[in-house]
């Protein structure tokens, strides 16, 4: 059990979560935010929410690396987990 799927998911929602905040940011006071939004930049407010989740989401997936037990941990030699060759 090597993959953990919330590495990925947590990275991609960090990464859209990152590039909405900069782009409330950025169009900050904008008359878009009052005609359409009610003059919420919600840009911001969902960059913030996405980048949360994925921060949390990446958060969990190493909470649970630090847990698991030696037996369960995925070893980096390659060899001790090879079956043995058999003769015939």
């Amino acid at each position: 059990m090597g993959f953990d799927i919330r590495i990925p998911i947590g990275a991609l929602f960090g990464v859209l979560g990152l590039l909405l905040c900069i782009y409330g940011v950025i169009t900050r006071g904008s008359a878009i935010y009052a005609v359409h939004s009610l003059g919420l930049n919600v840009n911001l407010w969902w960059g913030l929410i996405m980048l949360l989740f994925g921060l949390g989401m990446l958060s969990l997936s190493r909470l649970r690396e630090m847990r698991l037990p030696d037996k369960d941990r995925p070893n980096d030699d390659k060899t001790s987990s090879a079956l043995p060759l058999q003769k015939r």
